[in-house]
């Protein structure tokens, strides 16, 4: 299990994120307010505008400050991470 921080010491399970996208589109607002009328949004933002949004396999969606370009990129610095660890084993 490797976690990802999103922000202020937030951390989501990288193997459980199915997308990462951006709030700015009605459907994506749409869902958010859905989520949070079914109580399963975690807003990691602080008080922050929204920037990212985070989708997952169990059906939360979680909000953070970072925009979703760098949570991308620290994804994958985890998973390039289980790659070098894979290569030094071998």
């Amino acid at each position: 299990m490797k976690l990802v921080n999103i922000g202020f010491g937030n951390m989501v399970n990288s193997a459980r994120i199915i997308t990462i996208v951006s709030p700015e589109s009605a459907p994506i607002k749409r869902l958010i307010q859905e989520a949070k009328e079914q109580g399963s949004l975690i807003d990691a933002t602080h008080g922050r505008r929204t920037r990212a949004v985070i989708f997952t396999d169990s059906g939360h969606i979680i909000l953070t400050y970072l925009q979703s370009e760098t949570v991308a990129a620290r994804v994958n610095d985890y998973d390039e991470m289980d790659d070098e660890e894979l290569e030094e084993d071998a």
